[in-house]
């Protein structure tokens, strides 16, 4: 049954993360980032105002988006009482709302207006988390890529509604 998007229920952001300067390092929690149209987060070493070598334009990979629904879900799978916020190294932790329906449109988080364009593709990185999350991540299970449309501050507890 589809709803009208004015009774669905919006999300919330449930944590935020800033990847460290060097790879691989845990992701550092923060309560609150902000976010440059066309850039990424500011601040954030792994993305940020990243270009294409092959077109010389912003690169699309701005901030990575998970459901902490969906990487609980991951945990129980794979015999894990938890798996800790930031782990499975995305900016955005989320609660209360399914990202991959999102794909394709723009998603208000706080003061900014995100793009969701694509599925993140899990790294090697999760199974050094556990062996076999990464492949619990494929097929939809791994959250979203973003790009920055609208600049503005997102903090933890952020409602995250669709435009």
């Amino acid at each position: 049954m589809n709803l009208p998007s004015s009774s669905i229920s919006p999300g919330r952001v449930a944590s935020l993360h800033l990847h460290p300067i060097v790879s691989g390092a845990p992701l550092q929690a923060v309560g609150e980032i902000e976010v440059v149209a066309g850039k990424g987060i500011l601040g954030e070493p792994r993305y940020f105002g990243k270009v294409s070598r092959r077109t010389g334009k912003p690169r699309r990979r701005q901030v990575s988006l998970i459901a902490r629904e969906e990487i609980a879900g991951h945990a129980a799978v794979l015999g894990l009482e938890s798996i800790p916020p930031g782990a499975v190294r995305a900016n955005i932790e989320t609660e209360g709302i399914d990202l991959i329906q999102y794909l394709g449109r723009e998603i208000q988080i706080g003061e900014a207006i995100l793009l969701f364009y694509e599925g993140r593709t899990p790294c090697h990185q999760m199974d050094a988390i556990c062996q076999g999350l990464r492949q619990l991540m494929e097929n939809d299970r791994q959250g979203v890529m973003a790009e920055v449309i609208r600049p503005g501050k997102i903090r933890s507890r952020d409602l995250i509604v669709p435009t």
